[in-house]
């Protein structure tokens, strides 16, 4: 069981960034995967990006080249900077850590507008 915390979130202008934050209540050492997802009005959930231990990352493409997703494991935390925000950017965003076999744990969430 991992408790997830996010932060970060907020107005934002077109063309801004944010810095989304992710604490973990244990150490993230050894954790399969830690990513980000969103859910927008009306929308089904959607994987932003991830992350593994061993640094590979993975992003959907409406956000390769604008975000970045990174790791801090001594500080038991994953960020996603997102950079050149757009409208669509719209969502309530959520952390995620998958481990073992069935290990999963979702944050509360934090809403990011990116205004026009």
């Amino acid at each position: 069981q991992i408790q997830l915390v996010e932060s970060g979130g907020g107005l934002a202008k077109a063309g801004g960034s944010l810095r989304l934050s992710c604490a973990a209540s244990r150490n993230i050492f050894g954790i399969a995967t830690m990513g980000w997802y969103r859910q927008a009005p009306g929308k089904q959930r959607e994987l932003v990006a991830t992350i593994i231990s061993g640094g590979s990352t993975n992003y959907a493409d409406s956000v390769k080249g604008r975000f970045t997703i990174s790791r801090d494991n001594a500080k038991n935390t994953v960020y996603l900077q997102m950079n050149s925000l757009k409208p669509e950017d719209t969502a309530v965003y959520y952390c995620n850590v998958k481990w073992g076999i069935a290990g999963n744990s979702w944050g509360q969430g934090t809403q990011v507008i990116v205004s026009s």
